[in-house]
């Protein structure tokens, strides 16, 4: 097969174009070209008079060798690609592996192991994408929260109502596998090539739920509203575990659990730290969300051609001279602010967007790490106690009804209260109080983000606008614990595979969707 990199492609080229372009790379007609596939685009913005497409295309011809060696281009190479395929099984056990969450870490653990014959037991404590877009919805509308059903639990996870961002900074041979299988499910097949690939929640709920109805159809016993209380140990290693469902508590015999509790799974973190599974305290990063214009956003990164491309996003960081870092995390382009809560009493926000990322605002997490040394104590569930006091803040500050302490830009950095918007309303649902951000957040992290906008204003003009709204808080960027695992993927309880994003080993939905075949690879007896 054939390569071809760093081809330009002006922003309203076409495929056409694109042939021609390869063509000349090559040194032959466009004509005589196979078929061509994209495998990669990014756009490169450094210049805003000559803002383009950079694209990288594969194709497969006769003599490609000979063609290689004789071409003119200079990004002209051979390549093999290498399918990713599952380890031979090699359980012998008769019981089913069981799957505790259904967010990516747990789909993808169920489904490579469905597909290769060892249907499971999938677990979900929340409810099915339908039931769940519906309580959600409620909860935004009238403030009236499902504890077992919203933003954090059900189906898909809690990445469902997010922007369904693809990217990630591993380079894992399962990452094709993942694309794959989305792609199968409904997903746009551009995710697959470009540069900052995303889904929009509103198709990735539709892919969640193609990807059930194959477990489904592959034997998987899928049971919602079903929650994981309990673990029963013989000489060291999982026999069984307790559930409770819509019928009441039960006992389920099991010998291999794929644990993927998500990070806000509060209550199983501690049933896991009662029964003595190895767990330690783990870092994340807490802050505020905030929203700007996404015409503005685009303009500076793109230039006049703005309109012509997809809504930009961005990526900011730095380092403060108090030692701390803050960053933008998770940022939706054309997006909304969404209410986030799994808890009564306590104000919690997270990004989302469509898939058009049509809306007027672009919002992002602007954080601030912390770690074991700014928790309240050495319990390895000191940090989910940190997370919710600033959440219950949050909450008190807004009033009640987790409406969400707001502020604008220029009156954080001036540190006065705000009494109202300037010209970004939020978008935040179900409403919000304007006032002073400061209480609701420690102080060195407030005091780090007020030292932190104006210097990333200076890597994004405008980030600093006065009329930018600030949201309060986004605390759960990740789980505050880490459940122990050795090289076989297991706890030292052998049995238990902790698994995902919440059990400390991901950053986002392909990641996590990745570490869910590792372990169904390692459940299967792969590794």
């Amino acid at each position: 097969m054939i390569r071809i990199g760093n081809l330009s492609l002006p922003v309203d080229g076409d495929f056409d174009l694109l042939r021609r372009r390869a063509a000349r790379a090559l040194g032959v007609r466009p004509g005589v070209l196979g078929e061509l596939e994209i495998v990669r685009q990014s756009i490169d913005a450094r210049d805003k008079y000559n803002v383009h497409y950079v694209c990288t295309v594969e194709l497969s011809m006769a003599d490609e060798a000979a063609l290689v060696r004789s071409a003119p281009g200079r990004n002209v190479t051979l390549t093999e690609r290498a399918p990713y395929t599952f380890p031979e099984v090699a359980r012998s056990s008769s019981l089913a592996p069981v799957v505790v969450g259904m967010g990516p870490a747990g789909l993808f653990a169920a489904l490579f192991l469905a597909r290769n014959g060892l249907p499971c037991v999938i677990l979900e404590r929340g409810q099915d994408i339908d039931r769940r877009t519906l309580d959600v919805g409620e909860f935004w509308t009238t403030g009236a929260l499902d504890e077992g059903s919203n933003v954090q639990f059900g189906e898909g996870g809690a990445g469902t109502f997010s922007d369904g961002k693809l990217t990630t900074g591993t380079h894992d041979r399962r990452i094709s596998a993942v694309l794959d299988a989305l792609v199968e499910a409904g997903a746009p097949a551009d995710v697959k090539w470009s540069h900052k690939p995303h889904i929009g929640t509103d198709i990735l709920r539709e892919v969640v739920k193609t990807i059930r109805k194959e477990l489904t159809a592959l034997g998987c016993d899928v049971r919602f509203g079903h929650k994981l209380t309990g673990l029963t140990v013989s000489g060291g290693a999982l026999a069984g575990i307790r559930a409770e469902g819509p019928q009441g508590p039960y006992l389920l015999a099991c010998d291999a659990l794929v644990l993927a509790p998500g990070h806000s799974a509060r209550d199983t973190f501690a049933m896991l730290r009662d029964a003595g599974v190895p767990m330690e305290q783990k870092k994340f990063a807490v802050g505020l969300r905030v929203e700007h214009r996404q015409r503005d956003v685009s303009f500076r990164q793109y230039g006049g051609c703005w309109e012509k491309l997809p809504p930009s996003d961005y990526k900011l960081a730095c380092h403060l001279p108090s030692g701390r870092s803050a960053f933008t995390f998770c940022v939706c382009p054309g997006g909304q602010v969404v209410a986030a809560a799994s808890e009564q009493g306590g104000v919690v926000t997270n990004g989302m967007s469509h898939r058009a990322r049509d809306g007027e605002e672009i919002n992002g997490g602007l954080l601030v790490g912390v770690g074991p040394e700014d928790f309240p104590d050495g319990d390895v569930l000191a940090g989910v106690r940190f997370q919710q006091e600033w959440e219950r803040a949050a909450f008190r500050l807004g009033g009640g009804g987790f409406r969400a302490p707001v502020q604008r830009v220029e009156d954080f950095l001036q540190g006065r209260p705000s009494e109202g918007p300037g010209g970004i309303l939020p978008t935040y649902r179900p409403g919000v109080t304007w006032t002073d951000l400061r209480p609701c957040l420690p102080g060195y992290v407030t005091d780090a983000l007020a030292q932190a906008i104006p210097l990333l204003d200076r890597k994004l003009r405008g980030f600093a606008a006065p009329d930018a709204v600030l949201t309060g808080v986004e605390t759960r960027s990740s789980s505050p614990v880490r459940i122990l695992r050795d090289g076989s993927l297991q706890s030292a309880l052998r049995g238990l595979y902790p698994c995902g994003e919440g059990a400390g080993y991901a950053g986002g939905i392909v990641s996590a969707a990745v570490d869910g075949i590792r372990v169904a690879e390692a459940v299967a007896g792969g590794i």
